[in-house]
């Protein structure tokens, strides 16, 4: 990773064994999404920095640090970041740069307990800050973003799903999903009874909902969005059919569940079943459900 800062000085990050990391690109609501380096919540972040003066000119500085950041970014309070890991090494005092230098770094101890997220209205980010101080001109400063993911163990409470869908005296659904928390990579089983049906339904279909939760009180606000509709019937059904669920959820855009995370954001997924008569009346039933990571997402993915 390399950018200019200025017309004087190059700077360039390179972690430690970089041509053998794996890279992920963050689900969520960037345009653009960038490939980044992946590190799990326990690996040590290393690597070098080298500056460079540029143009034939030397550099001089009052100081060169290097600094570990994870921060929480939202978009209704874009003047202030909540930084929850934040870690400096100096790299050295006050001098002059004639040729280009390296300084490696060691983060070996960040606490990096979140995974990184890139939403509607909040990110997660990680990344190494460049620092280099000037006396007569602006600061030099760079950030080189990398990403984090987070493996958790299997949950030891993993109930089943039942639920029920009713209108009295005309219909009475029961369905019922193998379990309540899913790995990433996994598929979603269940099936559908229809115990009582006296009004014509012309589809049924399961929605996987991504519900995103930013602030709260007034800088409250909610995006909601359609991950995937899956088209479970086509016609009407008859009294005691059952339909079999499958769902595969690796071919998804998914992220882990987060559960208020430093009181700032959550995400949350719900199962949502549709159904529509032939009068396009529609029923609803919503379930939520939680996910998980098992292994790194791209551990068989490409290097850069």
């Amino acid at each position: 990773m390399k950018a200019l800062f200025q017309a004087n000085v190059d700077v360039a990050v390179t972690f430690r064994n970089q041509n053998d990391l794996p890279t992920c690109t963050l689900p969520g609501g960037d345009d653009d999404p960038k490939e980044l380096f992946l590190f799990g919540k326990d690996d040590p972040v290393e690597g070098e920095v080298c500056i460079k003066p540029t143009g034939g000119s030397k550099l001089a500085h009052t100081g060169i640090k290097v600094e570990l950041i994870g921060q929480i970014e939202l978009s209704y309070d874009r003047g202030n970041h909540y930084v929850f890991c934040s870690m400096l090494q100096e790299m050295c005092g006050a001098g002059e740069l004639r040729e280009a230098t390296t300084y490696p770094f060691s983060f070996a101890k960040a606490e990096k307990q979140f995974e990184s997220y890139n939403g509607i209205n909040v990110n997660l980010r990680y990344f190494v800050r460049v620092k280099i101080g000037r006396s007569y001109a602006p600061n030099v400063k760079r950030e080189f973003d990398f990403a984090v993911q987070c493996i958790t163990t299997v949950p030891e409470n993993n109930p089943v799903l039942k639920m029920e869908v009713g209108i009295e005296d005309c219909l009475h659904i029961e369905f019922e999903y193998d379990k309540s928390v899913y790995a990433l990579d996994e598929c979603i089983k269940g099936v559908i009874n229809f115990l009582l049906v006296r009004i014509k339904i012309q589809k049924m279909e399961l929605q996987i909902i991504k519900r995103e939760s930013t602030g709260s009180g007034p800088n409250l606000y909610n995006e909601t969005e359609i991950v995937t509709k899956y088209e479970i019937m086509d016609g009407a059904p008859v009294k005691d059919e059952v339909i079999p669920i499958r769902l595969y959820l690796k071919s998804f855009n998914l992220s882990p569940t987060y559960r208020t995370v430093q009181s700032k954001f959550s995400v949350r997924y719900y199962l949502n079943l549709v159904l529509v008569d032939e009068e396009e009346r529609r029923y609803f039933k919503q379930q939520e459900i939680t996910l998980w990571r098992d292994k790194l997402a791209s551990a068989t993915g490409t290097k850069k």
